[in-house]
């Protein structure tokens, strides 16, 4: 699959590849949860706040960024069914008022290109 292809951010209509895109993400969550970026794109699980970690960026990275979920898992080597329930998982999470108040911080943050 070739990464360097570029897709349309849903939110600003700037093209980003799905490389770059979760990099963009990756970078901003990495920064905000005090994780070493590397691990986010670790193939192992490694521990549960690098994991919850790496599944907010990807949701990111589908959500604000319109990444497929196929260039996204590719990005982060995952397969797009890991992305999915990932998504589905922060979705389920944002019941929680503080947990969507902090998720909603960083989607602006991506949109403003700050991420």
């Amino acid at each position: 699959m070739d990464l360097g292809f570029a897709a349309t951010s849903a939110h600003q209509g700037v093209a980003y590849s799905s490389a770059s895109a979760a990099e963009r993400a990756a970078t901003l969550v990495a920064r905000d949860r005090m994780i070493h970026k590397p691990l986010l794109f670790n193939p192992s699980r490694c521990h549960v706040d690098v994991a919850r970690a790496r599944q907010l960026a990807m949701y990111l990275t589908h959500v604000v960024l319109g990444q497929s979920l196929t260039s996204v898992g590719a990005a982060f080597g995952r397969d797009r069914t890991t992305v999915a329930y990932a998504c589905a998982l922060i979705e389920d999470m944002r019941d929680d008022a503080g947990f969507d108040a902090d998720v909603s911080r960083l989607e602006a943050l991506l949109e403003q290109g700050r991420g």
